[in-house]
């Protein structure tokens, strides 16, 4: 059963009560599963189906997705389903033995980084990816200390727990991690990088007053845990001033990556610097669990000379497949070029809900990544996080899926497939429109 609900808003009338089913699969879960689990939104989603741009319900209703950067050419999308259908009726084995299938992934995607970044290594996920990058930066610098920025996300291994500021750092903040400002060029403006600058350069003379020296600085490209600050150049100066220093610079590319920021692959493209470490995951394969580093090739050699590194699935030929379909669907529809042209126009178009309402303080980003950010006070700047969060949850009533972010919790964040069309901006806007009146 599918129903089709575009004429949905017109007829909107308050928040969708929880279906008793719906409040039985809760407590099941909750059972089961424990509670250190979290749900999305006030009223938790029975999802069963997806397809293209959008999720479907028990119930049949369908939601546009304008949060889920994992499927990153849409849902189930047939390109990439028969790929992994036809691999897995085939073989589905790990690395240990030779395949062509990984090797012939591993070189379409390093020919999309610079020439510098010459190795790659797979895992089955971002964390995995960002733990690996850390334990080679480390054994190649002979430091420890690490630099991120003040609301970092960069995974659940303890060691990336561990210099994830978003997440408690897993506990205390350890003594070999520094943070350091995210480019928050609404509240700083032109001062902004300035500030990253400085403070990155303090926290490396501090880590090597400490005696930790600097083995890394690692940077999501667009800080989307941070709020979202995406102007080109943000960090040129910054991962010199990392490498200058004898710290790699790992760019986490796991939600900026792909083509999402827009004409070009990587996030780190845009800052116009070359990082010692790429690390990628999520949508890499469309929702299929693989991930990888790339890195200099210096670095892996003095890396395995006396570490060996195994991972069972990563890389896996199922994996690979599903990754380089997923690649193919970007190239062949040129998503990097349509998130460019179908961003700028979703971003005009919630840049005009700012005359209407006042809530809306800025709306930022790149490609199909944006932040807009929620106020109580435009001329102040005033964070609105209990707004920001009636805002999510007034959108999923109205069956349209973002969430929130930055330091504040007052950051729409929106990042749909890079498959999203004119039609779905306009449905996105109606839906928006609607909340912020309902609201405000």
């Amino acid at each position: 059963m599918t129903r089709d609900t575009s004429g949905m808003l017109n007829s909107y009338s308050g928040s969708i009560e929880v279906e008793a089913s719906t409040q039985a699969l809760i407590e099941r879960r909750r059972g089961l599963l424990g509670p250190a689990y979290r749900l999305f939104y006030e009223h938790p989603i029975h999802i069963v189906r997806g397809e293209g741009a959008w999720l479907f319900d028990a119930e049949g209703y369908r939601y546009l997705d304008a949060y889920n950067n994992v499927a990153s050419v849409g849902h189930c999308h047939p390109h990439v389903v028969a790929a992994i259908a036809r691999q897995a009726a085939t073989l589905n084995t790990h690395t240990r033995y030779l395949g062509a299938e990984i090797l012939d992934y591993a070189e379409r995607i390093l020919a999309t980084m610079p020439d510098d970044l010459g190795n790659i290594m797979f895992t089955c996920t971002g964390s995995e990816a960002n733990d690996l990058a850390l334990r080679v930066a480390r054994h190649c610098t002979g430091a420890r200390g690490v630099i991120v920025t003040r609301l970092a996300y960069h995974g659940i291994t303890e060691a990336v727990a561990a210099i994830s500021p978003s997440l408690g750092f897993g506990g205390a903040q350890p003594p070999y991690v520094r943070v350091v400002s995210a480019p928050d060029s609404y509240r700083l403006g032109k001062e902004a990088t300035a500030i990253l600058l400085r403070e990155t350069e303090e926290a490396i003379a501090d880590l090597k007053a400490a005696g930790h020296g600097v083995a890394a600085m690692v940077c999501d490209t667009i800080f989307s845990s941070d709020g979202v600050f995406a102007e080109a150049g943000l960090l040129s100066e910054v991962a010199r001033v990392v490498q200058r220093a004898g710290g790699l610079f790992i760019a986490d590319e796991v939600q900026a990556g792909f083509a999402r920021t827009g004409m070009t692959m990587w996030g780190f493209q845009r800052h116009d610097m070359v990082p010692d470490i790429v690390t990628m995951g999520k949508p890499m394969a469309n929702g299929h669990p693989v991930a990888a580093a790339a890195m200099r090739p210096d670095l892996l050699a003095s890396f395995g000379e006396n570490t060996r590194y195994f991972n069972t699935f990563g890389g896996n030929t199922v994996s690979c497949a599903a990754a380089a379909a997923t690649l193919d669907v970007i190239e062949r529809q040129g998503l990097a070029a349509g998130a460019t042209a179908i961003g700028a126009q979703f971003t005009d178009r919630l840049r005009a809900s700012m005359d209407r309402h006042e809530a809306v303080g800025d709306v930022r980003g790149a490609g199909l990544f944006l932040g807009v950010e929620i106020v109580a006070d435009r001329a102040k700047r005033t964070p609105d996080s209990a707004r920001a969060q009636a805002i999510v949850n007034g959108m999923r009533d109205r069956r349209v899926l973002i969430s929130s972010t930055g330091t504040y919790g007052n950051v729409l964040k929106i990042r749909p497939p890079l498959i999203w069309e004119e039609d779905h901006v306009a449905i996105f806007a109606e839906a928006f429109d609607a909340t912020l009146d309902a609201l405000c």
